[in-house]
C-alpha cells in the first residue's frame, strides 16, 4: 500500500499541471493533507463514493500520462545510474569503461 502512495504522489508531482483544479484539490487534500475521503466530501459538499470516484479516476489518468510520457520512469533510472556512478567514485570503484558506459546510459534516457 506505501508502495502505490509513494508512486501515485511521485505521479501527481510530475503530472500536477495536466489536471482540473478539481482533481489537484482532491489528489492535494487526499494524499497531501491525509483528509479522509468523508472530511472531503465535507467539504465539497458531495457524498464520499463522488470523492472516492474522483480519485479514482484521477489516478488513472496519471497512470494514463505516465504510460505515454514515462517521466517517472525516466526519473528512477537516471536516479538508479546516478547513484551507481557516486557510489562507484566513492568507494574508489572508478572504472572508465563502466563511467562512460554509465554516462551513454544517462544519454539514452530521453
Amino acid at each position: 500500500m506505501l508502495e502505490k502512495t509513494v508512486r501515485v504522489n511521485a505521479l501527481y508531482d510530475f503530472y500536477q499541471p495536466l489536471l482540473t483544479e478539481k482533481q489537484r484539490e482532491y489528489m492535494d487534500m487526499y494524499y497531501g493533507d491525509d483528509y479522509s475521503l468523508g472530511e472531503i466530501a465535507s467539504a465539497f459538499g458531495i457524498s464520499r463514493q463522488a470523492v472516492y470516484d474522483n480519485l479514482k479516476r484521477t489516478i488513472a489518468l496519471l497512470e494514463s500520462f505516465e504510460a505515454k510520457l514515462g517521466l517517472y520512469d525516466k526519473y528512477v533510472r537516471r536516479s538508479k545510474l546516478l547513484r551507481d556512478l557516486r557510489n562507484m567514485i566513492l568507494e574508489n570503484r572508478w572504472s572508465p569503461e563502466r563511467g562512460l558506459a554509465i554516462v551513454r546510459a544517462l544519454e539514452n534516457l530521453d
